[in-house]
């Protein structure tokens, strides 16, 4: 199973880095899956920990792909971290073993802390929409651009029947991604 999530990981030097993640479960243990080049693998390699962040806000998705980093954080409990003060819930990691790779290491990682701040009142399908387009953004130069369109085509459905602030503010930075890709990649 993949969980969608917001990893948040400190570096040597302080900074905090937001980046939205896809985390595997595997049994008691959360594999943290960066390619490299990546500030995430650096910081928990660094520091042996991070924080998975659970949120319904699906801007923090969003605006991490789109060049908007800055939401509050505060201290974690056990971790030497920082976790989105606005989450639901978080989960302080601890790096137990790496799976090395050229491209895409393996970071197998036990939860040392878990904390719940706020009910989970569930996800609307623009939510869903919205996380499924952050995805595909992550991956424009992966995809064809004819599969993304399409895919974009089909999830705007569920905005335009189900989306509220949030998530038409949170489409519209990808929509503007996208937008730039499109103009930078005309044939």
């Amino acid at each position: 199973m993949i969980q969608e999530t917001i990893i948040t990981s400190l570096g040597k030097n302080g900074y905090v880095h937001i980046s939205p993640m896809g985390v595997h479960v595997d049994d008691d243990h959360y594999i943290i899956m960066p390619f490299r080049p990546s500030t995430t693998l650096d910081h928990i390699l660094a520091t042996r920990h991070a924080v998975m962040n659970h949120t319904d806000d699906v801007r923090v998705f969003a605006g991490c792909l789109t060049g908007r980093r800055d939401w509050p954080l505060t201290d974690t409990v056990v971790v030497n971290g920082k976790r989105l003060e606005n989450c639901l819930s978080h989960q302080e990691l601890e790096l137990v073993y790496v799976e090395n790779d050229h491209q895409r290491p393996k970071l197998y990682c036990k939860i040392v802390h878990q904390q719940t701040h706020l009910p989970f009142k569930g996800f609307n399908r623009a939510q869903f929409a919205v996380l499924e387009a952050a995805i595909l953004v992550s991956r424009l130069s992966m995809l064809p651009l004819q599969k993304i369109n399409s895919e974009l085509e089909y999830l705007e459905i569920a905005i335009n029947k189900c989306a509220g602030e949030r998530e038409l503010e949170a489409w519209e930075w990808l929509m503007q991604a996208v937008d730039q890709f499109r103009r930078e990649h005309r044939h």
